[in-house]
Parts: structure tokens; sequence; C-alpha cells
């Protein structure tokens, strides 16, 4: 026959499984192959059973050809195609697939591993807190690489924050205070140096904590990877295997390493986050106005809604310098930066901090606007602000008050029999024009008696039927007329409700107002009945 010249394997061989004919390359395949030798002695299992089966369903008429069988010999790979022949004779070709399926698997893995990276970035990247993203690290770990899995977090305090995850999946959080150099390769991933091979690293050298409880027997295999982050080190990650399992490969090296860049960059953006959040916080209760309360004797109230939802602090601002003493004024600044949002909130924080250096002159209005005036106009800022002071002191059961505008909105007066005034004071903007004017108005508070300060936001916001009307200052002042005689946070209460239901759910500027009230009753109290006494709410 003309077998010999085919450059593959090629069997014959009866139904009963007895060798006829192989060519010569099938005979440096088998070599105790010969004529009449049972392919159950010579060949392997997977390929007789494939002969057995196509042999006695080749008897059937229809059939012409089989299913083709594959299977290994020795360390190759090969898929056997059956065909009939005369005398119910099968032939045997044998095709060398090993290249084909080692391509194969390694694309089946590394579809695997693209998953896996690609599951775990998303995963990773779900949360910005740091202990939730060491712990997903974790987790992911034990499900793909290893069997445990450990991330170790650079040090702060005393110790390293160390995530376990265990063989169950469970995850359990501690701070470890010990030498990172105890296991091998770790404190150079903490530095964030490359890590070292595997096979470098002695798992009987591992300590007690760096093993977690639950694995079931010795370990046998480790990895120990840095957690690279965003400029620093985000960490390190050590991954166990146990000694019935096979160690790790230098592919499965590669992607822990893989698995480690995504890890850290997701710890290092959370650790960002909060170190930011912590910041802003801290800013924020700078920045964010002061809750107001009762000074000497005199009801202080404010109230402040910045122009979006999104936003904590805006232009807008109001603070109550205290006076040291019952006889000395209280100082109460409202003021409005051009602008929104965070720029506007910087420069606010400006203003406020220069006001607090000025309080020695907090009697003069007129030095004080003409120095902060001076302030802005020579700094880098090219905004511009209006405000409103106001000094307040407390006489017998009246409210004294001096009130300067500067370019701010006139104060208003809520007298006991519901008539409303407005401040006869007026001034050009701050930050504006080298010299500052201003005119100061006296006035004084019967008990139940308010003085409201307020925004433009206020009067400017829009809303009505068509969402385009201002609110106005006929409407304002209309809306506290109802105020006579309310305590000062009531006051406060009822306009910044009216002017929210005003706009409903469109644009608004920022909004802030503070109300100065007379209470109703005083009494005189001494300290130790020969003293001097003072007036008290």
């Amino acid at each position: 026959m003309g077998w010999d010249s085919a450059p593959c394997p090629v069997m014959v061989a009866d139904r009963r499984g007895c060798l006829v004919e192989l060519n010569a390359v099938a005979a440096s395949l088998f070599p105790e192959a010969g004529h009449g030798s049972c392919l159950r002695d010579v060949v392997p299992a997977w390929l007789f059973e494939a002969h057995q089966r196509f042999a006695w369903d080749a008897a059937r008429p229809d059939r012409t050809d089989g299913i083709p069988a594959a299977g290994r010999i020795g360390e190759r790979s090969f898929a056997a195609h059956p065909a009939r022949s005369a005398q119910d004779r099968v032939v045997w070709w044998l095709v060398d697939d090993t290249d084909r399926r080692l391509a194969e698997e390694a694309l089946r893995t590394e579809r695997a591993r693209t998953a896996f990276l690609a599951r775990a970035s998303t995963t990773l990247l779900a949360s910005l807190h740091v202990e939730t993203c060491m712990e997903a690290t974790a987790r992911l770990a034990v499900e793909h690489l290893a069997d445990a899995a450990v991330t170790v977090a650079p040090t702060r305090g005393r110790g390293n924050p160390v995530t376990f995850c265990d063989p169950s999946g469970e995850v359990t959080h501690t701070t470890v205070r010990a030498d990172p150099g105890d296991v091998p390769g770790l404190g150079e991933a903490l530095r964030g140096l490359p890590p070292v091979p595997s096979r470098w690293i002695d798992p009987a050298a591992l300590p007690d904590w760096a093993v977690p409880t639950g694995l079931a027997g010795p370990v046998g295999s480790v990895v120990v990877s840095p957690l690279p982050g965003h400029g620093v080190p985000a960490g390190a990650l050590i991954l166990l295997r146990t000694a019935d399992r096979r160690t790790f490969s230098e592919s499965e090296e590669v992607l822990a390493r893989l698995f480690a860049a995504r890890a850290g960059a997701a710890i290092s953006a959370a650790r960002m986050y909060a170190d930011q959040t912590a910041i802003t916080t801290t800013l924020m209760r700078e920045l964010l106005p002061p809750e107001l309360h009762s000074v000497h004797g005199v009801e202080f109230a404010g109230a402040y809604r910045p122009y979006s939802r999104d936003d904590r602090v805006g232009g807008d601002f109001y603070d109550v310098h205290p006076g040291a003493t019952d006889e000395e004024e209280t100082l109460v600044v409202l003021g409005d930066v051009c602008g929104k949002g965070l720029e506007a909130a910087v420069l606010t924080g400006k203003i406020r901090n220069t006001l607090q250096a000025l309080l020695p002159l907090a009697g003069d209005h007129r030095s004080i606007l003409g120095l902060l005036n001076g302030a802005l106009i020579n700094s880098q800022h090219t905004r511009f602000a209006t405000l409103a002071l106001a000094s307040v002191v407390r006489r017998g059961g009246t409210v004294r008050l001096r009130v300067t505008s500067a370019g701010h909105p006139a104060p208003l007066l809520v007298r006991a029999d519901g008539r409303v005034e407005e401040a006869d004071t007026r001034g050009t903007l701050v930050g504006v024009f080298p010299q500052i004017t201003s005119t100061t108005a006296h006035l004084e508070l019967a008990p139940g008696e308010t003085c409201l300060l307020f925004t433009d936001g206020i009067i400017e916001a829009r809303g009505g039927p068509w969402g385009d009307e201002l609110f106005g200052v006929d409407r304002l002042m209309a809306a506290v007329t109802e105020c006579a005689g309310m305590p000062a946070e009531a006051v406060v209460d009822h306009v910044q409700t009216l002017a929210a239901q005003w706009v409903g759910g469109g644009r608004h500027d920022d909004m802030a107002v503070v109300a100065v009230t007379a209470p109703h009753h005083a009494h005189l109290s001494a300290v130790d009945g020969r003293t001097r006494g003072r007036y008290t709410a």
C-alpha cells in the first residue's frame, strides 16, 4: 500500500483490533507495534477505545467515516482520523496537533486572565474606601491565584495594617507590629522595589503572623509582590499555596504582578481620596458659617443655603464676634463675595480672616472697611464683595446697633407692632475703588424687635408662576411683617422657608440671613449679691 509515503503516522487494523499494517512514521511512534500486534498492547487506551467504537460502527452500510478521536501520545498531542478500508478494516491517520492545542490552551488561558483582570479592576474601583479595597484585593487573590492571601499596607503609627483572607474567603483586618524584613522580599515590596522570584522564598521562613489561620497544610509556595501606587507604594501582596498544590509558575507570577498593579492603583486612589476628604473636611469646617446663639443677652441666629446642592460653601458668609464683656459691642458681619463655588469660598475665607485680625478696630466701621478694601485691591483676586456690619450691645431692656452697609442691601427692622423699616445705611463695594464711602445708621430694638441682615440671593431669587419673577425687597418686607415678636431663629427659618418655596427646584444664588433680636424678657442678676449685675435673657 502507499501508506509509507504519508507524512503522518498511519495504521491499519481489523475489527478485532489486530494491527495489519503501519507505515514507518507510525512504527517510530509505536516501537513495540508490528504486524499482528493487538492495538490494546501497543497504543494508548484512548486510541484503542476509539478503534473499537468505529470498527463496529463502520459495519453499518450508511457510515463512511468516523468521528476523530484525540489524546496524548507521550509528550505530544494527536488527532486520530478513522476511515473505512476493504475487508472491514480501519485506517487510522494520526495528525500531530500539539502546537495547535498549545496555542488554543494559551489563548483560553489568556482570555481567562484578561477576564479576571477586567473583573478585578471593576471590583477594586467600585469603592474609594481603603479597607474595602484591601479586602477586595485579598479575596480576589484567593478566588483566582492562591489558597490564602495577605495585603500589607505601609507602616502607619506603630504597625502595618494587614488584611488576611483564608481559603474559605473569610477576611480579617488587624495591625501587625513586626519587622517586615521577617518575610523574604516584603520589606523591599513595601518600598516599591521589584519582587523577588517565588523560587527564592523559603516557605518555612515565614513568621506565624504572615500565614492566615485556616490554611490546610503547610505552605509550599509563596509570592510577594509590591502594590504600586500613585507616586508612593500602596503596600504589598503575599500569596500562599499549600504544599500539596503545584508551585507558582513563572507565568502565574507575572499574572500576580499584573493583578497587584491594579490593586495598588485602586488602594492608592482610595487612600488619596481619604486624605483629600480629611483635608476638605478640615477646610470646610473653617469655611462654613458658624452656629449662632445668644450672646450677652442678645439673640443671634443665621442660616446659609449654597447655590448648588453639590457645594457646601460659596460666596455668602456671616460671623458674630462677641465682645469681651456685656459692656462691649458684639460685631456682626454678613458678606457676599462676587461669584459662586469654591473660588468664591476661598476669598470669603480670606475676608473672614482679615476681619478677625481687624477686631481691635471693631468700634470704627469705616476704618475696618477701608483696611479690608485695601487688602482686597492689593491681592491677586479680581473679585469684589459687599458687606454689612452691625455692632450690637444691650443697654437695659433695649438693644442698640450701629449698622453700616458697603454695597450691601440695607438691613430691615421688624418692629414689635409689625412695621418693617429699612435701615438708613449705604456704601460702596469693597475691593473695587481705592477709597470706600459708607454711612452708619444708629438703631434701637425694643424687646421682641429684630434687625434682619440678608444677602441679595434672597431678594434676587427668581421664582413664581413662571420662574422668572424676583422675590424682591417688597415681598421680603411683607413676609417679615409676620415675624413681629418672634425669636431670632424663628425669623430666620421663616425667611429661608419662603425663599426656598419661591425658587422651588430652580437655580438661585447663595442665600444667607442673620437675625439680631432683642429678647422679650430680661432680669437683673448678681454674681454674689454685691457686684454690679447684668441683664440676661
